[in-house]
């Protein structure tokens, strides 16, 4: 009788323990909850209703009708393929591949060279995105910087956020955010043993043959959770392609974030707004699940 009376007392003491164990996260929980958990449920509750703006005694549940218009909405369609292209060419090609390539560049690069081309890159970075956007703007505008170094090398030019708004925003995102790619390459690329790279090129291996065979499989974690953090970032760009374009000339540059924009607060839209805001949800979900699944194949 005395064994079970201890095994008694011991599991409550047990309990008690795991639970003071744990305590000092409450706060934080508690926290997390109230800002965080709880706008989101109610965004998620706001996604089945005909919420308005403006005009509206009372909302009511209209349950999926929000998102099969958006499904059947030509607009909706247009803003998740220009998304796509957007993070696409900005994130995974643009960011990511200058990142990597001036993180190898400044890893061979004198002090001062890496010095100013950090200073310049990350000046890009730290800038508020609603002023990198004016700054761009007035870089492609059509009497801007742009064209007049193409006038002045005597070549064509043309008004660049009308013939070309995604490319132009694109760009302007590559400008302002390849420091986080940068920096996290070059963390990556110090952490590769010098042994290494110099054995492969005692053995004949060329400087394409070691970056593809050595370099990008030693910094494979590296390249998948910059991938992640990027598109992530690049999906949610508002500010930046709203000081260029506004989502125009039409809707050539509207994006499901300023589309989103547009529906909830310029025409008062509001639950059909929070429904596309739930889908850019998933989209980004979806990016990440096929990042993490990648990264764990390589393991």
């Amino acid at each position: 009788m005395s064994g079970a009376g201890a095994a008694r007392t011991t599991r409550p003491r047990n309990g008690l323990q795991h639970l003071l164990r744990w305590s000092p996260l409450a706060p934080a929980t508690v926290i997390l909850l109230l800002f965080l958990a709880g706008p989101i449920g109610y965004c998620v509750y706001i996604a089945f209703t005909d919420t308005q703006l403006t005009g509206q005694e009372s909302a009511s549940f209209v349950g999926l009708a929000n998102f099969r218009h958006a499904f059947a909405d030509d607009r909706f369609r247009n803003a998740v393929v220009l998304t796509l292209v957007f993070t696409v060419l900005s994130s995974i090609l643009g960011q990511n591949t200058l990142g990597l390539a001036l993180a190898g560049l400044m890893q061979r690069a004198s002090r001062p060279v890496r010095a100013l081309t950090g200073a310049v890159v990350i000046t890009a970075w730290v800038i508020p995105e609603i002023v990198a956007g004016f700054l761009l703007y007035t870089f492609f505008e059509r009497r801007g910087t742009l064209n007049a170094l193409l006038e002045w090398l005597h070549l064509p030019t043309q008004n660049w956020l009308f013939t070309l708004p995604i490319v132009a925003v694109s760009f302007a995102n590559v400008w302002r955010g390849t420091a986080f790619s940068m920096l996290i390459y070059s963390a990556a690329l110090a952490e590769i043993p010098q042994e290494v790279t110099e054995s492969a090129q005692m053995d004949g291996a060329g400087g394409l043959k070691r970056l593809w065979h050595i370099t990008l499989p030693m910094i494979r974690r590296s390249i998948g959770t910059n991938l992640m953090l990027n598109t992530l970032q690049t999906l949610s760009v508002f500010g930046l392609i709203w000081a260029m374009t506004r989502g125009g000339p039409g809707n050539r540059s509207q994006t499901l974030p300023v589309f989103m924009y547009d529906q909830a607060f310029m025409k008062s839209l509001i639950g059909y707004g929070t429904a596309v805001a739930l889908l850019l949800l998933v989209v980004g979900a979806l990016f990440s699940v096929v990042y993490l699944r990648l990264m764990r194949e390589e393991v």
